[in-house]
């Protein structure tokens, strides 16, 4: 929120989840969540591209994530667009939306058929649901999933952003191992951490356990061949993932030229060391040669 309101990107509805952040976030933060935003909307928008839209889109561990409402802006919604996470978190999200009529207008709008189904835990309408649930147990997630009309024959897209690495490694391969299983033609999106077994990385961890906070996953984020590899050895057909540095190079010029404008950043090294330590991975399932 605190970067949407310096002018780093647009996002009209983060307000409405998300209160003012009452001191300054540092530069270097704002411009990863900068690239972080800008990287996974490319691969997503590439993703709707391919399938003209006729696909669906499971955002696991979704948060106070906008997205369905900034494509539902821009004309790209998907048929079905799911959000799941746990039913604590859910019942937060349904609670803003059913009081915020910029948020359930939209939804309305996309509805069609039959009556709207909402209640504490979880939300269905025509193309958008929230579903409350924990992903360390898939046969659970299937099961709510399928019953808000998901459709394991479309061509089906996985978003997960910082969700994996609080899971065991058994527990995400098992989440992995499920998607791969469950839809031929599919595509996962990781942002997690990476090269975590460096100085750099042992100090993030030991910041993140003062506050009580345990990267249970962690030993997966040791390189970028482990985060490919744990992609691979779990089904999915090709992998591929690069340190968020090297997104921010990718990002168009103009642009970036535009946000490094808007704060002063003093420590370039440590905005280097810290996207070092961050990574977008994504891998496909292809059995129609999409």
């Amino acid at each position: 929120r605190f970067a949407v309101s310096v002018g780093y990107w647009k996002d009209p509805y983060i307000q409405y989840f998300v209160r003012q952040a009452k001191e300054r976030k540092a530069p270097e933060i704002n411009r990863g969540y900068y690239a972080r935003v800008h990287g996974v909307s490319y691969l997503i928008k590439a993703f709707l591209e391919k399938t003209e839209c006729n696909c669906q889109i499971v955002n696991l561990g979704a948060g106070m994530d906008t997205l369905f409402w900034r494509l539902k802006d821009e004309n790209l919604l998907p048929r079905k667009y799911f959000e799941v996470d746990f039913p604590m978190i859910v019942a937060r999200k349904i609670h803003n939306i059913k009081s915020k009529p910029p948020l359930s207008k939209p939804i309305m709008e996309s509805h069609s058929g039959d009556s709207l189904l909402i209640d504490s835990h979880s939300l269905d309408s025509s193309r958008y649901s929230i579903v409350g649930a924990d992903l360390r147990f898939s046969s659970d997630l299937e099961e709510k999933l399928k019953k808000h009309r998901l459709d394991i024959h479309l061509p089906t897209l996985l978003v997960a952003e910082c969700v994996l690495v609080y899971m065991t490694p058994q527990q995400s391969a098992n989440l992995l191992k499920w998607a791969a299983s469950t839809f031929p033609v599919a595509m996962v999106i990781n942002y997690e951490q990476v090269n975590m077994r460096d100085r750099f990385g042992q100090i993030m961890i030991e910041n993140l356990q003062r506050r009580q906070c345990n990267l249970a996953g962690v030993e997966l984020c040791s390189s970028l061949d482990s985060q490919r590899e744990r992609l691979l050895l779990n089904g999915w057909e090709n992998a591929r993932a690069i340190d968020m540095m090297k997104v921010y190079s990718f990002l168009p010029q103009a642009d970036v030229k535009r946000i490094e404008a808007l704060e002063f950043l003093d420590e370039k090294e440590l905005f280097e060391q810290l996207m070092q330590h961050y990574c977008i991975c994504w891998a496909s399932k292809d059995s129609s040669n999409l």
